[in-house]
């Protein structure tokens, strides 16, 4: 078969989605602020909020709708999170490999349109679950089909915001800083990340004061008519991006340089393949056993590495940065993260839906904090070194969840719970760039869309593992009990980054330096010593008269 007629017709699917633009050649001389215009920087950030805003006004919600659907239980929220986590685990890669077999105007078509019809609907039935509050009770049939009707267009709006982030985060941010200085990829990835944290803080936020001065009808309705109206402006803001930046018009030429061969499949045969040593033992009056047995292991070997599931997970674990991502998905299987299963608790131990909308909101504004240090300590002493500090802190201020256990009063444990989840998240979100750089700069770019829905699909069913705690452990009461073991994967994945670290810099920490540093907190506390002496003992004769 000849390829000209199929390198014309590639040629031909690639002119219908090349953005206008100046040619590669003109474009290649361009300075960086020419080639990456302000304005469409601006769109591209103003078209992300906007997407993450109708992923993380629903993530608030849902949580809530669950818990007042089913009053004194996690177990509507728990079996929510774990469809949702249980999709991404096992249609992740292959949201991976299609996404990767698409043209970006495609993937921007199918993430917007689905992600937001899903979200529409899901809205849709919360509304008719809310106003049928005895349906439970008189038609518990259709009251579960409601629910799972639900469950399953938050799963479906999942897997599409999934495919928008792999395209945003993995793809574009990487594409369009190519040609840069690398403190450019980092400014854009902490710019994406601080996106994400300020949907994430102001989405509970409005969210929680409509549903505690209005109603849960009214926030339902809200979220409805907002992605009715948002899919129209986030798709014109994302093609006047793709049309306004060269690169990404080169890039998608090379992604459908890719493509196979359209009606060119190879047809495949039964018949095991048997090399010249096999032929030569057969004819030496050895056992044909082995030859039929060798064929067949080759075909099960060939079959296993053309599996879509298996190949993409074959790519990810080949990476060198394996270990940083088993190390990021860990922190998923916890319920330390103003979560589904935390919300309600928190709800169910009587806090205001808008104090956990203000909570998650500080948290958020702590993560967004990490988005402006990260690129300091990054720059200080690398990406490598910036994970591990810190993944470390992450896991020192989860100390403080743990000790809110023996706390007696329920209210103050609970607050107690939220600001160490809160304290928390800037060593996770730190951790989480540290993370994510690496896999950019370390994974080969054909691989990237691959890698990113295996590492989303291996941090889903870890997430999944934590909602199935909270169905086993569905008691509110025994909420320390996910505490606890939540605490213990955080400290398992730092221990797994750790010697990830030991394996590419042969040493943890320059013991000289904590040495010095050591000499100098104790020069420090010697001078202080004295004098909290001191006021030690005027307090104590204060008090005793």
């Amino acid at each position: 078969m000849s390829s000209a007629p199929l390198i014309d017709k590639q040629k031909h699917i690639a002119s219908q989605h090349q953005p206008a633009g100046p040619s590669s050649s003109s474009s290649s001389s361009t300075s960086p602020s020419s080639s990456m215009p302000a304005s469409l920087l601006r769109n591209l950030y103003i078209a992300h909020f906007l997407a993450r805003w109708d992923a993380r006004m629903w993530e608030f919600c849902v949580g809530l709708y669950m818990i007042n659907l089913w009053p004194g239980s996690l177990i509507l929220p728990a079996v929510y999170g774990a469809v949702e986590s249980a999709s991404i685990a096992l249609f992740g890669p292959l949201v991976g490999q299609l996404i990767d077999g698409l043209t970006y105007v495609q993937i921007l078509r199918l993430w917007l349109v689905t992600q937001n019809l899903s979200f529409i609907v899901a809205g849709a039935t919360v509304i008719a679950l809310l106003l049928s509050a005895t349906l439970k009770f008189t038609n518990f049939t259709a009251f579960i089909s409601l629910v799972a009707l639900a469950n399953a267009s938050g799963a479906i709006g999942t897997l599409s915001t999934l495919a928008g982030t792999i395209l945003i985060e993995r793809e574009w941010v990487v594409v369009i800083s190519e040609g840069h200085p690398p403190g450019v990829l980092t400014e854009m990835n902490s710019t994406i990340r601080r996106i994400d944290l300020t949907c994430k803080l102001l989405a509970p936020v409005v969210s929680g004061f409509i549903i505690s001065f209005v109603s849960l009808k009214a926030s339902a309705i809200t979220l409805a008519c907002w992605n009715t109206v948002a899919v129209w402006l986030e798709y014109f803001l994302f093609m006047s991006v793709y049309k306004g930046i060269p690169a990404l018009g080169e890039s998608n030429l090379k992604r459908v340089s890719r493509f196979p061969p359209v009606g060119d499949v190879e047809e495949s045969t039964t018949t095991p393949f048997i090399s010249p040593e096999h032929v030569s033992s057969v004819s030496l009056g050895e056992a044909p056993f082995n030859v039929i047995n060798d064929g067949w292991r080759k075909e099960m070997d060939e079959w296993l590495s053309k599996a879509p599931f298996i190949g993409a997970w074959r790519v990810y674990l080949r990476q060198s940065v394996v270990l940083p991502g088993v190390a990021l998905a860990l922190l998923f299987f916890t319920v330390l993260s103003f979560g589904t299963l935390m919300t309600a608790t928190l709800e169910w131990d009587g806090i205001p839906a808008y104090v956990i909308g203000l909570g998650r909101g500080v948290s958020a504004i702590i993560g967004i904090s990490a988005t402006f240090v990260y690129p300091v300590m990054q720059y200080q002493i690398s990406t490598l070194r910036t994970g591990l500090w810190s993944i470390w802190s992450q896991w020192g201020c989860l100390l403080v969840c743990v000790g809110a256990i023996w706390i007696q009063s329920r209210t103050l444990s609970a607050y107690i719970l939220m600001a160490g989840v809160a304290l928390s998240r800037i060593g996770l979100w730190m951790f989480d760039l540290s993370v994510i750089q690496q896999m950019q700069d370390q994974v080969a770019e054909s691989d990237r869309c691959v890698v990113g829905g295996v590492q989303n699909s291996l941090q889903s069913a870890l997430e999944l593992l934590a909602y199935v705690m909270g169905i086993i452990i569905s008691n509110p009461q025994d909420f320390w009990k996910l505490t606890l073991i939540s605490v213990a994967a955080v400290t398992l994945a730092a221990i797994l980054y750790s010697i990830h670290i030991y394996r590419v810099r042969k040493h943890l920490i320059h013991f000289e330096k904590l040495i010095v540093w050591a000499r100098w907190a104790i020069r420090l506390a010697k001078r202080i010593y004295p004098s909290a002496r001191v006021f030690l003992q005027l307090y104590a004769c204060g008090i005793e008269g």
